[in-house]
């Protein structure tokens, strides 16, 4: 929300260089966002907390004055008319969609090549059709109200693209929104999203309904964690080199996406889940109290990446590696566990603990945390020590 506050505050500031036609089109969806908060004010917090809303904020934040400024502001539309459908409110008049295709965080896309939309809707059902007449959509409410407890809606209609739930979850497969990998890609070889129908959603459900399986079935706090951190997986393109572990990422601009390629099966995936999860969940509490203080640090070798980290890198890749300890030790513990797992528990759990004790005493040493970070790592250790003594008293 106070991204939200800020593109309001850039736009009045330029206010004066704006084309007027691009003034019209964000005023027009700025109303339409106020008047759906104040019918429901949980449906405009879905639209805005969806991963690819904050992507999307940091783009259009960042873009310079002029055309590209433009283009993205232009996606305040989506948001806006994702809001009003998910919030039930009565719809109408014309929408411009410059990029030819009307993107709804968390629902879909409408391609529309006319480069305009027609809006006409109430509580049941709203229709959004193409300038052109081509492609319509009627998204369709199964029940009354709005906000985060309403019914999924559905979506049906040429030209349009819903996004797929991942099975027994909230969670959807985002392989449609514009924002949901940022224009550099992900990793150091700029990673591009899987588009559909290159996506491998049938591969997805079944690596996802296996993982949900195994996790739910060895540590059940977990996977109800991660079901409520998590929005989105983003699939990212197949894997240039068939060795090694997918790549999956989080952005601190979009909290509660994982941006992944598909892994080889689901225990990689529930690896994958774990670790992204904590990242989130980290990234979130720094933003509320700071763990480390700001400036350049020193460079330190970690056992699970080949480059030197700063301290930051450090404390986040040692909470997930110590969330995956933790797990490690449950599934090892688990004697109705499938035998693969429990051999991967085995094997990993060593290896996590002393990647993330030797990580601990890098921290533990450093002048860069601050009082509350140095709490954390405190915790985080006396966790360590927990394990460490669990397992030698199973040895």
């Amino acid at each position: 929300m106070l991204l939200v506050k800020s593109l309001l505050v850039k736009v009045e500031r330029q206010s004066v260089a704006l084309a007027p036609v691009v003034r019209q089109r964000f005023e027009q969806s700025w109303t339409m966002l106020e008047r759906t908060e104040r019918a429901d004010a949980a449906a405009v917090r879905d639209a805005v907390d969806y991963p690819t809303t904050g992507a999307w904020l940091a783009e259009v934040l960042a873009a310079p004055e002029g055309p590209a400024f433009d283009w993205h502001l232009a996606h305040l539309g989506g948001v806006a008319v994702a809001a009003a459908v998910r919030a039930g409110c009565e719809v109408g008049g014309t929408l411009t969609v410059p990029s030819g295709a009307l993107a709804l965080p968390g629902l879909g896309v409408l391609c529309c090549p006319s480069g305009r939309v027609s809006l006409d809707g109430d509580a049941r059902r709203v229709r959004i059709t193409d300038g052109a007449g081509d492609n319509s959509v009627v998204l369709s409410r199964p029940g009354a109200g709005g906000g985060a407890g309403s019914p999924r809606l559905i979506g049906v209609g040429t030209g349009w693209s819903g996004l797929r739930m991942l099975p027994s979850s909230p969670v959807v497969l985002d392989d449609l929104d514009p924002y949901r990998v940022p224009p550099r890609g992900i990793g150091p070889s700029g990673l591009s999203a899987a588009d559909r129908p290159h996506s491998a959603s049938e591969l997805w459900a079944e690596r996802w309904r296996e993982a949900d399986k195994f996790l739910s079935a060895t540590d059940a706090g977990r996977a109800a964690e991660i079901r409520t951190v998590l929005q989105a997986v983003v699939p990212l393109a197949a894997p240039r080199q068939l060795n090694g572990p997918p790549v999956s990422a989080t952005l601190r601009s979009a909290p509660g996406a994982v941006l992944i390629q598909l892994p080889a099966d689901a225990r990689v995936l529930t690896e994958s889940l774990v670790h992204e999860t904590h990242h989130t969940k980290l990234a979130a509490l720094d933003e509320l109290m700071p763990l480390c203080r700001p400036g350049e640090g020193a460079l330190h070798r970690v056992g699970w990446r080949p480059d030197p980290r700063p301290v930051p890198a450090v404390l986040q890749g040692a909470y997930a590696h110590l969330a995956l300890t933790d797990f490690s030790w449950r599934a090892l513990n688990r004697p109705a566990g499938p035998v693969a797992w429990r051999r991967w528990a085995a094997e990993q759990f060593e290896t996590y603990r002393n990647q993330v004790g030797e990580a601990l005493l890098i921290l533990r040493d450093s002048d860069e945390l601050t009082n509350v970070g140095r709490e954390f790592v405190h915790q985080m250790s006396r966790h360590h020590a927990d394990l460490g003594m669990a397992a030698r008293s199973l040895a």
